[in-house]
């Protein structure tokens, strides 16, 4: 009787998985709006659901890694979003975080990926090291990411002109978002370390990467001797 019990809690705890899983599914499938997935297919993301009622949704759910492992296995856009919003970043394992960053194709997955979860994680260092010189240059701009947090929050035995050289020899010719990851490390090296703010900004006036970037009213260009110009002035003013 007590082992009849038992299978039956179980079965109907492995039901109650499931049907978490399909109802999650269900509810990102009522949230797509084809408008949204116009914009967003822009911009290389194959999903269309708003990221406010996604985040509404992940708030409502709060933390649960079984449930993001099977999110992010279904392959779908919005579900990997989801579960990077619900996992428990300090729950994986090295490789298990490389194979889902090769996974993440798209640029949103791939930078919540990179921020939520690699960057709170204790292999961030090691995976920083590995991913910086892998030859697929989104990979490598993981990498860079990771290296441009550093820079910023923790620069102790970082090499700033060793990371200087690579980017003057590379970021000009560098695939976009490679591209994109460097000169967000210039800028940042520009803006966080004085000694080494000359030499940023005239890289970055040589280079002339984003110089021509469309940049809305209000917001700073991403063209590096703007940017490191534009955020010291404002850290002076304060």
């Amino acid at each position: 009787m007590a082992e009849t019990t038992m299978a039956e809690t179980t079965m109907a705890e492995t039901t109650m998985a499931e049907t978490t899983m399909a109802e999650v599914m269900a509810e990102l499938a009522g949230l797509e709006d084809p408008r949204a997935r116009e914009v967003n297919e822009k911009h290389g993301d194959d999903h269309g659901v708003n990221l406010s009622k996604l985040r509404a949704l992940a708030k409502r759910l709060k933390t649960q890694q079984e449930l993001a492992r099977q999110l992010w296995e279904t392959g779908d856009a919005a579900a990997r979003l989801l579960a990077i919003l619900i996992c428990r970043p300090k729950a994986f394992e090295r490789d298990e975080l490389d194979v889902m960053l090769r996974e993440a194709r798209t640029p949103k997955v791939h930078d919540w990926l990179v921020n939520y979860v690699v960057k709170k994680n204790p292999h961030a260092e090691e995976l920083r090291l590995a991913w910086s010189a892998d030859p697929d240059p989104v990979v490598a701009s993981a990498g860079w990411a990771l290296t441009t947090e550093r820079v910023a929050k923790n620069p102790e035995d970082l090499d700033l002109a060793g990371l200087l050289d690579v980017i003057e020899t590379e970021m000009k010719n560098a695939p976009d978002r490679l591209q994109w990851a460097m000169n967000h490390c210039l800028a940042q090296i520009g803006i966080e370390h004085a000694e080494h703010r000359a030499r940023a900004l005239d890289i970055g006036e040589r280079l002339e990467v984003l110089k021509d970037y469309p940049t809305p009213p209000n917001c700073t260009s991403p063209f590096a001797p703007i940017w490191i110009t534009e955020v010291v002035r404002r850290q002076h003013d304060k």
